[in-house]
């Protein structure tokens, strides 16, 4: 079988945020967040990276690998295309999103050939995320749909400068995923952690110990199967219903194979503190972060030599 590759969603350009956020950097040597992911995915056995970027950003952003992890790592970049649609299917009008995660990772279906894991690139995730994703990969059976996920605790993933959207997880006694359930405005309030669905109206206490997903999980091959199926099944409902801002989401289709009993996800639990830059004003307190983490010998002071 063939040694598990990372794939990298780098297409999305952070709307809140403002600006390219991947590419924005967060420590003196000029390093951005994905440079620490890729760190430790090297360190933790992953040999082999895919990046999926906008056409628009090539040139950067392969300038950005090449002076640095691209010198350690085999890297491929594929594109993220509006017009890479089923036969049949026009770009609606008007529509200038990508189609989301799940498209995100298809746009690489012809280099990946075996198991791989998914990461955003504007996530810290932590070394020890790495190390158990790539254990599991490498002993799983690739015709399988036998998945996993890296899970958070939800206070660990929470930001001081506004909402963020998180997948909240159920598992069952064996420790694999029953549910998730996305809450997209979840906000540290006075009395607690709490979600709204009606601007702020009413609020929903969650569980600061919950499991929570951030978009790291593990997959065979064969998910890309899927993806490709479910996909224009998926865009006859969005464009009728939110043709400019629909999005093909992962969780929703790991979800939909969990409920329909075609594919287990075991999930792996994380104690590692989770940073990302949703606002602008993240931005110090995860320079600290990283800052912090050099400082004590968890990395060297320069990633890349």
């Amino acid at each position: 079988m063939n040694k598990p590759t990372l794939l990298i969603m780098a297409a999305g350009m952070g709307s809140r945020y403002g600006g390219l956020k991947q590419l924005d950097e967060v420590t003196g040597e000029g390093e951005i967040i994905m440079d620490f992911s890729l760190y430790d995915a090297m360190m933790a056995g992953f040999e082999k990276v895919v990046f999926v970027i906008k056409e628009e950003m090539a040139e950067d952003f392969k300038l950005l690998i090449s002076e640095g992890a691209g010198k350690h790592l085999q890297t491929e970049f594929v594109y993220q295309k509006l017009e890479d649609l089923p036969r049949g299917y026009e770009i609606p009008q008007g529509r200038e999103k990508p189609w989301g995660t799940a498209h995100a990772i298809l746009s690489a279906r012809d280099v990946i050939d075996g198991p791989f894991a998914v990461i955003n690139a504007d996530d810290y995730y932590g070394p020890g995320a790495f190390l158990s994703i790539f254990e599991y990969l490498e002993n799983c059976d690739d015709a399988k749909m036998d998945f996993c996920m890296v899970a958070y605790t939800l206070k660990n993933t929470i930001t001081e400068n506004g909402h963020v959207s998180r997948g909240v997880i159920k598992t069952d006694e064996k420790g694999y995923l029953k549910e998730i359930v996305e809450r997209t405005k979840i906000q540290r309030i006075s009395v607690g952690i709490a979600y709204t669905e009606d601007e702020g109206k009413t609020w929903h206490a969650l569980d600061e110990e919950a499991g929570v997903s951030m978009n790291f999980w593990g997959y065979t091959s064969k998910i890309m199967e899927e993806l490709t199926e479910q996909f224009p099944e998926f865009l006859d409902k969005t464009m009728k219903e939110n043709p400019l801002k629909g999005e093909y989401l992962i969780p929703k289709v790991t979800d939909n194979l969990i409920k329909s009993e075609r594919a287990t996800v075991k999930v792996l639990q994380s104690g590692d503190r989770w940073y990302g830059v949703t606002y602008r004003e993240d931005k110090p307190n995860v320079v600290a972060a990283l800052q912090s983490l050099k400082d004590k010998g968890f990395y060297p002071e320069k990633l890349w030599k």
